[in-house]
Formats: structure tokens, C-alpha cells, sequence
């Protein structure tokens, strides 16, 4: 028996569709874990002493590491699990810093959707907007992803 996902293929999705992540509390485990798996352990991150006479007076997050926690929250919407088949392109602004303790969560925007020179497969542009808990923006990213086609185009 095939193994059944809840991801959309391409044909099921639609160019300004908009979705909503759940939230996610940034924790000093979150630098601690990231720092350990990249091998960054820049005292921006890492030395509270060194941080506070930086410009945010306190250690920030990686900027990666918000993105990467954004992804787990796409992933948890179930959007394109099983579906994706490949992770295209990335293009990411850093707009403001994320503190330990802030809770994040994102508007993901389908921007655009094109057909791949293979039929079993089709491009997707999301745009993303990641919010604190004011809802203000701290990350303004596009993502191409890569989809399954269930229908394909009549011949």
C-alpha cells in the first residue's frame, strides 16, 4: 500500500492563497542546539557579556536559525509534506532582531506557480513574511519549491 501524505500537489495549489503558521518561542536551547550543528558560536550569539555591548544590548538568534524554526512551522501546516520535491531557491531579508523569548509565526503567500518542463512536476513561489509577537516583521523571505503534479496536461 502507498504511503499517503497530506501535502498538496501543484494543481491543488493557488496563486494568492494565503496561510498562517502556528507560533514558536524562541529558547536559549534553540542558540545552544544551532551554535552546536554549524559550528557558529559567534559571541553575538553566545556570550551574553560579549552581546550587551553589541548593537541589540543582548544576544540575538541566529538569523538562519529564525528561518530554519519558520520551516518547521511550514512543515507543521502540512502544506507540502510529501509533495515537495525539492527546495529551489531562497531569498531572505533580515528586517529586524528576534530576542530569546520571542514568539515567531508566519503569512505564507503563494506569489506564483509555473509549470516545469517535466509534466509530473511544477514550480512554486512562496512569499513569506515572519512576525514577532507584536506582529511585527522580522524576516521577509521567497521560497521556490518544486511539487508533484497529480493531473497531468492533456495532450
Amino acid at each position: 500500500m502507498p504511503r499517503r501524505y497530506r501535502g498538496r500537489s501543484w494543481d491543488e495549489i493557488e496563486v494568492g492563497e494565503e496561510l498562517w503558521t502556528a507560533g514558536r518561542t524562541v529558547t536559549e536551547g534553540d542558540i545552544l542546539a544551532f551554535s552546536g550543528l554549524t559550528g557558529d558560536f559567534n559571541p553575538l550569539h553566545t556570550d551574553e557579556e560579549f552581546a550587551r555591548t553589541g548593537p541589540f544590548g543582548t544576544r540575538v538568534p541566529h538569523g538562519p536559525l529564525i528561518h530554519d524554526l519558520y520551516l518547521g512551522l511550514l512543515d507543521r501546516l502540512g502544506l507540502v509534506e510529501g509533495t515537495a520535491l525539492a527546495f529551489l531557491e531562497l531569498r531572505c531579508k533580515f528586517v529586524a532582531p528576534v530576542l530569546v523569548g520571542d514568539t515567531i509565526h508566519a503569512r505564507v503567500t503563494v506569489a506564483a506557480k509555473r509549470a516545469s518542463s517535466k509534466p509530473d512536476r511544477g514550480l512554486v513561489t512562496f512569499r513569506v513574511t515572519i512576525l514577532n509577537q507584536r506582529d511585527e516583521p522580522v524576516q521577509e523571505a521567497e521560497h521556490v519549491l518544486m511539487l508533484t503534479r497529480r493531473a497531468l496536461p492533456a495532450p
